[in-house]
């Protein structure tokens, strides 16, 4: 991939926040650093959340996978995109085995293959947030990490919870996959390539970047 500083708003992932089974967080971190380092490049940006109504998503290239392919069957997951200009679209994943970032073609094709091979409640639905927005509004007391007596079932991040001036938590508004419910726009899978995934052949000149 090139170095192209256009592309890469994150040279190193070691830059990035990370804690673990918190994707929403990691992501909003990731839009909060592109707010303050490079606002000029916020507008292209987005929070990417991947579910569906029965809340079982498998993805591939997972670093908490299983196997040779590393396969993991997530409630939810989250990543951000920066998509500055056609055939230009990245993925920043932080929980992927593939590189970081990854260009939108790959990413797709690694971790999420196909829908026709899957049952139907396996799909995957694509609520896409722009990133400011998902700045604004997001908001998460983090309940849905704690069990019934109340322990954590996995170590919170070690700064305050991220709430905005209107909620305390609306995390569900986020993972929810009905169309009209909720922030931003749902995408199915297919329709999620077809809009953000633009080949070199469909470019206004036919030129653009090897991936």
């Amino acid at each position: 991939m090139s170095n192209d500083a256009n592309l890469i708003l994150f040279p190193k992932i070691t830059e990035c926040s990370y804690i673990s089974c918190y994707c929403e967080e990691n992501v909003w971190k990731l839009c909060e650093q592109v707010k303050k380092t490079r606002p000029a490049e916020l507008s292209k940006c987005y929070a990417v959340f991947v579910s569906n109504e029965s809340r079982t998503v498998p993805l591939w290239r997972q670093k908490a996978g299983r196997g040779e392919d590393k396969v993991v069957i997530w409630d939810y997951h989250v990543f951000f995109m920066h998509n500055p200009a056609p055939t230009r679209c990245l993925i920043f994943d932080l929980d992927t085995t593939l590189p970081f970032p990854t260009f939108f073609s790959k990413y797709v094709t690694e971790t999420f293959r196909s829908d026709l091979a899957l049952r139907p409640e396996h799909h995957r639905f694509f609520r896409v947030i722009p990133a400011e927005q998902y700045l604004a509004e997001f908001s998460s007391d983090r309940r849905h990490m704690r069990r019934p007596d109340t322990t954590w079932i996995k170590p919170p991040p070690p700064y305050p919870p991220i709430q905005s001036s209107a909620n305390t938590h609306n995390l569900d508004d986020f993972i929810c996959t009905q169309p009209g419910k909720g922030p931003g726009i749902v995408y199915s899978l297919m329709e999620f390539v077809s809009t953000f995934y633009k080949p070199l052949s469909s470019t206004k000149n036919g030129v653009g970047d090897k991936e």
